[in-house]
């Protein structure tokens, strides 16, 4: 226990108190303690039994944070768990949500060597979830009736036919992917990787799938900053029939400017080959810049902000986009954690007048808004998975008569928390 303490001292973080009149510190040290001597027993043992004590070690930290996300010296050793079990993916979120706290500079260093541990010995990754995605507008379609044409007798109404209503349902939604990175020299990797998302309502009119592969090489250019080049390739599909095929290039980039701040960069240029609709073939390239902001250790922002170049066949289709997103999620008591997002994202075409339907020869002008809020308990999982409901308000507005639209869908999904 001496030694215990003397380490808790050096490292300057949050110190449980032992005792209050309710009990509840005393079952927080309780757990912690049991923590740390589940940890103490990993390091002393090999294979499955050293696994199933950070598993336990791992449980009870978690059950601290629950209702305590903010205990800064809890996180360190779940973190530091996590590194010992190589689940790199978790413990590099803790360790920077731990920075947050502005621990003193020794645990700072430490923290940064794990950083630095995880960024070398990355081989796999891997990802899955799926969700079960309600839609009030599956189709995105306009619920206009009326639309007005220039005619030898002037401008005229004329009220749409066909089934043209936006159309509900339940789809279900699933996405996974996976990569590996092959060491060829101290600082080079050779990343490989795939991802496919399906998305099925019933009938399938509305079903979208995406596959795509990458395959290039990773350079770690010094301890805080990385870059990747791959070549891509995409397929995407709609309503069960091959849509759209893009393949190229992207550049990748990561930089950490602090211990909680991070930018990343991504360049790309690709080509469309569209099924059918060879008016929409052309060269597609996007420039666009992340950030990372680790402001509390309960409380992470990110943002984005993106420029596209579609090109076409057709001039009527090629249009340029202007993107920006603000995003951020926060741990509260009780176990539960909310995000939101909003998003804008703007579009002009070359194209005009009769092309897009627009009034007196105007260029189409779209305007697209995003604004999503979700929330999960932490303390209720199935097999480290929580439940997430995310809501999703999606609204077009644009100069195109007819192609305006609203659509609202809930989400519940499931995500890895520990």
């Amino acid at each position: 226990m001496t030694r215990f303490l003397a380490r808790a001292a050096l490292l300057g973080l949050l110190v449980l108190p032992a005792t209050s009149a309710w009990g509840a510190e005393d079952t927080t040290s309780m757990r912690f303690r049991a923590g740390m001597e589940a940890i103490g027993a990993a390091m002393r043992a090999e294979g499955d039994a050293r696994d199933a004590h950070l598993d336990r070690a791992i449980a009870a930290f978690r059950e601290i944070l629950i209702d305590r996300p903010e205990l800064v010296r809890v996180r360190l050793e779940l973190a530091r768990a996590f590194f010992l079990k190589e689940e790199d993916t978790l413990a590099r979120r803790h360790f920077e949500q731990v920075l947050a706290g502005r621990p003193p500079a020794p645990v700072v260093l430490n923290i940064q060597r794990f950083l630095g541990t995880i960024r070398a010995r990355r081989r796999w990754d891997a990802y899955f979830g799926m969700a079960v995605a309600p839609d009030s507008n599956l189709n995105a379609a306009s619920s206009e009736s009326t639309i007005w044409l220039d005619t030898p007798f002037g401008r005229l109404p004329f009220t749409r036919q066909g089934d043209y209503a936006p159309k509900s349902g339940l789809g279900v939604s699933i996405w996974s992917g996976g990569e590996y990175q092959y060491p060829l020299t101290n600082r080079l990797r050779l990343r490989s990787g795939a991802r496919a998302s399906i998305r099925e309502y019933k009938g399938g009119s509305f079903d979208s799938h995406t596959t795509s592969v990458d395959l290039g090489p990773r350079w770690l250019i010094d301890p805080r900053t990385e870059a990747s080049l791959l070549a891509t390739a995409e397929r995407q599909w709609s309503a069960g029939t091959p849509e759209n095929d893009r393949f190229g290039f992207r550049l990748e980039g990561q930089r950490r400017l602090s211990p909680r701040f991070s930018l990343s960069g991504r360049a790309s240029a690709l080509r469309r080959n569209c099924r059918d609709c060879d008016w929409l073939d052309g060269p597609v390239r996007e420039i666009s810049l992340g950030a990372s902001w680790v402001a509390l250790p309960t409380l992470r922002v990110g943002g984005n902000l993106g420029r596209t170049w579609t090109g076409a066949e057709s001039k009527n289709w090629r249009n340029a986009s202007l993107q920006a997103g603000l995003g951020a999620t926060l741990a509260l008591p009780a176990g539960f954690t909310v995000g939101a997002r909003a998003s804008l994202r703007r579009t002009d075409y070359e194209g005009r007048g009769s092309a897009h339907n627009t009034i007196d020869g105007q260029q189409r002008e779209d305007r697209n808004r995003t604004l999503s809020a979700s929330v999960h308990n932490r303390g209720f999982t199935v097999a480290g998975f929580s439940p997430r409901l995310t809501a999703v308000a999606e609204s077009r507005d644009t100069n195109a008569q007819a192609l305006d639209y609203k659509r609202n869908r809930v989400e519940l999904s499931f995500v890895r928390q520990f």
